[in-house]
């Protein structure tokens, strides 16, 4: 499958605005209460904003022609009242809606972490660290700036306008329709320019995600920068990236930023035409001077809000585009899915059978070629062959890290497919060549993943350990269990490493050992004391060794021999020899 993020939707198949936002507000259906809370204050608010200019125009008709100024008083006094509770009713919301918002942005960043912890391997081979953390990090505060922020100001906005243009036709339709001829082309205008501004925002976002990557790969490989002095190269990469990015950014500023004179032109226009109407139905004797000024406040909150929405609209626009960001890792399923068990083979003694495999990464071509093996219980085989040949994949086919492209991988005369994550796991063991450590100590390390002794006290861990022949291992390390270890793993050698992933696969008691290269950054003395404590597994244990030492694979009690997409039987470890030589100078 194709995991390529960049790839996986074409323009065309992104969703419409309606549907996206549909979509969207499905993240917050859990706040249905609070949504509805926040809506009847903006909708009070709105109500008491729209009284305001019929008030005045009553006033100044009135109060103010007939000098009636008791009255005048009474009608300043109300409306102080109505704009102090217009001004509760703002904060509540707006209270309200920043909490909404923090949790969706929790509830959205653990919906994503979540799904990329689902997701297989292939998907981390094609997509860039730095631009799946820009998704969980960036993308996601852009829809929390719309929940906590835009969304009701957006509601409120529509509110006002929509209760603006109701007085307008209501007081005098005549008058109404020419002071909402201009709104016209604000929807005609908005209509056109929405995609474009959409895409100018996806354009920023994804060159956001280049930037977070390139920043990543640069300081996750800073010793090898320094140590082959290559600083100019990254600093070249660099600048070329956030140039890409600054244009975008210059871009999608315009762009978001392309509405609002805009608007604020036609707000201009429809303030002007009421003006010069009022005045001429003045003189013809049909209006009044509070009747214009009426008409000029409920144009204003018409306008204004088409302004704030012409902003509004911008944020909107950003938010999508980060939710498309967002929903193509959401919508991802990983294709390693479980198959329903099918018939068992017969009892034998191979614990691991390659029925004619084929495999090829995405766009890429054909890397094993109609393999044919079998692993019997209890024995160690080598893998050898040149750089590149096939010997990791063949390793990965065996711990399901990847599935074949055609045929069937069988462990325990079962389709491996058919196994759980925990099954698989608890039956395979895997220490890879850079193998993976977290912040923590060497005991969380070398029980990761491993619920059968996670609460199990220091003292019966240590037990465990002496009777795995483990206990030489952990004497390396001067604090033993509690051992600190960093994310970077500082302080820890790469050998040092590997020891611990050895300890932490041997610890599972798996059925099989796969060893990718894991004796290639330790010394010779500790490499003998691995190799003790391999004899000492389990006679049923099988072990599966990728190695370029010649002493770490001529005691295998089987050699194959990966090259070319093929794997063959190599014979004696002297032919294995010969062809791994024949090999190498062929690649």
């Amino acid at each position: 499958m194709n995991y390529n993020l960049n790839k996986t939707f074409t323009q065309g198949q992104r969703a419409s605005n309606y549907t996206a936002f549909k979509n969207l507000l499905q993240l917050i259906t859990s706040e249905r209460k609070n949504l509805w809370l926040a809506l009847g204050a903006i909708l009070l608010n709105s109500a008491i904003n729209l009284l305001g200019p019929l008030l005045i125009s009553y006033a100044v008709d009135h109060f103010i022609v007939h000098k009636e100024y008791r009255g005048l008083l009474i009608s300043g006094a109300i409306l102080i009242c109505m704009y102090l509770i217009s001004l509760f009713t703002s904060y509540f919301q707006t209270k309200l809606m920043g909490r909404v918002g923090q949790r969706t942005l929790f509830t959205l960043r653990n919906a994503i972490f979540n799904k990329i912890q689902q997701l297989p391997v292939a998907f981390f081979n094609q997509n860039k660290a730095g631009d799946l953390i820009s998704r969980v990090n960036n993308d996601t505060d852009k829809l929390n700036q719309f929940f906590s922020q835009a969304l009701m100001q957006f509601l409120g906005s529509i509110a006002n306008m929509v209760g603006a243009g109701i007085f307008l036709l209501a007081l005098n339709v005549k008058m109404g329709a020419i002071s909402l001829l201009p709104a016209l082309l604000i929807l005609l205008f908005t209509r056109v320019l929405s995609p474009w501004v959409k895409r100018r925002n996806a354009a920023n976002l994804k060159t956001v995600g280049a930037l977070s990557a390139e920043i990543q790969e640069s300081l996750g490989n800073f010793k090898a920068i320094v140590a082959f002095n290559r600083r100019d190269y990254f600093r070249k990469r660099f600048s070329e990236a956030n140039t890409n990015n600054y244009n975008t950014a210059v871009s999608a500023g315009i762009a978001n930023n392309i509405f609002l004179p805009f608007y604020a032109l036609c707000s201009s226009i429809a303030q002007l035409l009421v003006l010069v109407a009022g005045i001429y139905l003045i003189s013809q004797g049909e209006f009044t001077i509070g009747l214009v000024l009426a008409y000029l406040g409920y144009t204003n909150y018409f306008y204004t809000p088409l302004r704030q929405l012409a902003t509004l609209w911008a944020n909107f626009q950003v938010a999508m585009a980060g939710w498309d960001r967002i929903s193509e890792i959401l919508n991802l399923e990983s294709d390693l899915v479980t198959v329903p068990a099918g018939p068992v083979t017969p009892p034998s003694s191979s614990l691991v059978e390659f029925r004619n495999v084929h495999f090829g990464y995405p766009e890429g071509k054909e890397i094993l070629h109609n393999i044919n093996l079998s692993f019997e219980q209890g024995k160690t085989y080598a893998l050898v062959g040149p750089t590149g040949g096939g010997k990791t994949t063949t390793a990965s086919l065996i711990a399901r890290l990847y599935d074949p492209t055609k045929g069937t991988v069988l462990l325990s005369g079962k389709d491996i497919r058919s196994y759980s994550d925990s099954e698989r796991t608890k039956k395979i063991g895997f220490i890879l060549q850079e193998p993976f450590l977290f912040s923590g100590t060497i005991r969380e390390n070398i029980l990761y993943g491993n619920s059968e002794y996670l609460h199990a006290s220091n003292e019966e861990l240590v037990t465990l350990i002496r009777e795995a022949n483990l206990e030489k291992l952990l004497a390396i390390f001067e604090e033993g269990l509690d051992t600190r270890v960093t994310s970077g793993a500082e302080g820890i050698s790469l050998g040092q490493k590997q020891i611990i992933a050895f300890m932490r696969a041997v610890l599972r008691k798996p059925d099989l050992l796969i060893l990718d290269e894991a004796t290639a950054n330790i010394d010779t003395v500790t490499e003998q004391l691995l190799e003790e404590i391999l004899q000492k597994l389990p006679a049923t244990t099988t072990r599966v060794i990728i190695a370029h030492r010649l002493n770490t694979i001529e005691n295998a009690d089987e050699i194959y021999f990966v090259n070319s997409g093929e794997v063959t039987k190599a014979g004696s470890f002297q032919n294995a020899m010969e062809k791994l030589m024949q090999g190498t100078r062929e690649s």
